[in-house]
């Protein structure tokens, strides 16, 4: 068959969990800098389709730009890069399944949260402010954006985190169901372009469309760190307990029995 069954998918996922707790620091940064440039190649791919598009055309417009944003996540999974909120579904279900230890799951969160940062940032001052492809023309849609992003009180933006992850870790849990490149791209594609026309929050974009922000003079730093917070919060939710934890609870003797016989 060319699909893996849900029982099939949980096993996957813990077995991806327990390969990425024992890398070494560089290999983090390394794949984890990557991760945050694609998540922000695929943000201003989207910030460039949605600029000049009429006001008019209402949420069609913000569809459109939606629908090219999973560039990112598509990069990411399919050339192994390391991305926070993907890593906050696969490491936890291996620490729930008892095969790696809870500091592993923080050891890899840590490390790969800097390294998106780096990443995510470097594309936001290159390309976006050395480049000008997140100001002039474009400086009115990406303080829209960004505003609405730090203007979220601390619930808001915590919930909306939740909504968000759970879909991006659905997108990387249907990823494992395909064997093929295309039905990787094609489960994957769906549920980010949902979350991003939803407009939920993830803390990877973010930390590139919210520095961008600053690097034009609109936003401070601290705005940043409180929404960062909240956002952190709200995706680790997302993906540790709305599809890591739910799958674990749902497949456990099955995942169990697929680990010990990895």
């Amino acid at each position: 068959m060319s699909l893996h069954s849900p029982k099939e998918i949980a096993a996957v996922a813990i077995q991806t969990g327990i390969a990425k707790h024992n890398v070494s620091v560089s290999y983090l940064l390394i794949l984890g800098f990557m991760a945050g440039a694609f998540i922000a190649t695929g943000f201003l791919l989207d910030l460039h389709v949605i600029n000049q598009l009429p006001a008019d055309w209402g949420s069609f417009a913000g569809l459109l730009g939606a629908s090219v944003f999973p560039l990112g996540i598509i990069m990411t999974v399919l050339a192994g890069a390391e991305l926070l909120t993907g890593n906050m579904m696969t490491l936890p279900i291996a620490w729930f399944a008892r095969q790696i230890s809870g500091f592993s799951v923080l050891r890899n969160w840590f490390w790969v949260t800097i390294a998106n940062f780096v990443g995510s940032i470097a594309v936001a001052w290159f390309f976006g402010h050395v480049l000008g492809m997140t100001e002039g023309d474009y400086l009115k849609k990406t303080l829209s954006i960004a505003n609405a992003k730090v203007n979220a009180d601390f619930l808001h933006a915590f919930i909306s985190a939740i909504g968000c992850n759970w879909l991006v870790c659905l997108a990387v849990w249907l990823s494992f169901a395909s064997k093929d490149m295309v039905g990787k791209i094609f489960a994957m594609w769906f549920p980010v372009m949902a979350f991003v026309a939803i407009g939920f929050q993830h803390v990877v974009a973010n930390m590139f469309i919210i520095p961008a922000a600053i690097f034009a003079g609109a936003l401070s730093w601290s705005d940043f760190l409180t929404n960062f917070v909240a956002v952190f919060l709200g995706n680790a939710v997302g993906g540790a307990i709305f599809v890591g934890l739910a799958w674990y609870m749902a497949f456990r003797p099955q995942i169990a029995l697929s680990a010990d016989n990895r």
